[in-house]
């Protein structure tokens, strides 16, 4: 790439990262109520996603044999972490350490 290339692309990701930060707030501003389909999405999509993540860790996983106990342990210790404190990215720290903990040094 040549410098003029590489100069339009970094304004082109700079203008796609600000015009996706700042169009919500130009759209919906502060005094303005959403419309009831985004305040559904706003409540739907955070547990779709996660259901989704979960999914796509385990596709690969193998259940009929011990191969799967890592993720079935770490799945465990998240949703008891969760179920204890009540704060979504302690547990997923905690379960992601646990699980390269289990599969690094036991598994």
């Amino acid at each position: 790439m040549t410098t003029g290339q590489q100069i339009i692309t970094i304004a082109l990701v700079v203008l796609g990262t600000v015009l996706t930060r700042a169009l919500p707030f130009i759209i919906f501003p502060e005094g303005r109520k959403p419309p009831k389909f985004i305040s559904y999405l706003g409540t739907v999509l955070p547990y779709a996603v996660i259901g989704m993540l979960v999914v796509y860790c385990l596709r690969d996983a193998v259940f009929s044999s011990w191969h799967a106990l890592p993720e079935l342990i770490a799945i465990a210790i998240t949703a008891i972490v969760h179920k204890i404190r009540h704060n979504t990215l302690l547990s997923i720290a905690i379960g992601t350490a646990a699980y390269m903990l289990l599969v690094q040094n036991i598994f």
